[in-house]
């Protein structure tokens, strides 16, 4: 996979992708990630990427010509698929966005900077826009951090055990199950008997349990998007009920 970056912090974005999961996928050969900072391509003698907005107000705006240069070269080295305007304006980020990410060759983010980027640009060349939530950030270089990070872990061979992201919190709608580690100074202390009975089955059972509470309890509204089974209603009425509040809604 190739990950193409319009920023004008290109050394943030090294940074941010040479290090654990992501740094590891990058030895590895799984992706490739390059930055391109549209300052380079600007024309003058400041190499300006901003200027001050029609209709006045605060703030500058990045120019469009710079990216326009900066992505053109992109494509000529071979940057392929979707360009992406991390922007509050678009829909969340989702974990099933990020493994649509991933099953792609590619795409470039484009990372703004001040009061935003020429609405022109985005016009002409974003094909879609996405948040990392609902507040403001000096400039997109954290959003693509955090896309760079949730779609290179997912890339085959990425991590060490493949399991572990199909346990990840939000792959099945619901929050991941509490853990407990095998720890030299605790011993089992505090652990839940049925982690350490060796019955495969009824851990999956107990885990599955723990995810369904914890997302009932913490974030409710990721309940009220999914229809539960029978199996796993009657495991959250069972974790309900111990919890002393009564039953759920229907």
């Amino acid at each position: 996979m190739r990950i193409d970056v319009l920023t004008l912090f290109p050394e943030f974005i090294a940074q941010a992708a040479g290090v654990g999961v992501v740094g590891r996928a990058s030895e590895r050969g799984l992706m490739a990630v390059k930055s391109w900072n549209p300052r380079d391509f600007a024309t003058g003698n400041y190499r300006r990427v901003d200027e001050r907005p029609f209709g006045g107000g605060p703030g500058m705006v990045m120019l469009p010509e710079p990216l326009e240069a900066a992505l053109a070269a992109a494509r000529a080295d071979g940057a392929v698929g979707p360009v992406v305007y991390l922007s509050p304006q678009g829909p969340r980020l989702t974990q099933a966005k990020a493994r649509a990410l991933a099953a792609s060759p590619g795409f470039v983010l484009l990372c703004g900077r001040y009061e935003g980027v020429d609405e022109r640009f985005i016009q002409s060349f974003v094909d879609e826009e996405l948040s990392i939530g609902d507040y403001v950030l000096s400039g997109g270089e954290l959003g693509a951090a955090v896309v760079i990070d949730a779609v290179g872990r997912l890339l085959d061979g990425a991590l060490n055990d493949a399991a572990s992201a199909v346990q990840d919190s939000f792959e099945d709608g619901l929050l991941d199950c509490p853990h407990f580690t095998r720890s030299e100074g605790l011993g089992t202390q505090g652990v839940p008997e049925v982690l350490l009975s060796g019955d495969h089955a009824k851990i999956a059972t107990w885990r599955r349990q723990q995810s369904l509470g914890r997302t009932w309890l913490r974030r409710p509204d990721l309940l009220a998007r999914m229809d539960l089974s029978k199996r796993d209603r009657r495991l959250l009425e069972e974790f309900i009920a111990r919890q002393g509040s009564g039953s759920i809604n229907p």
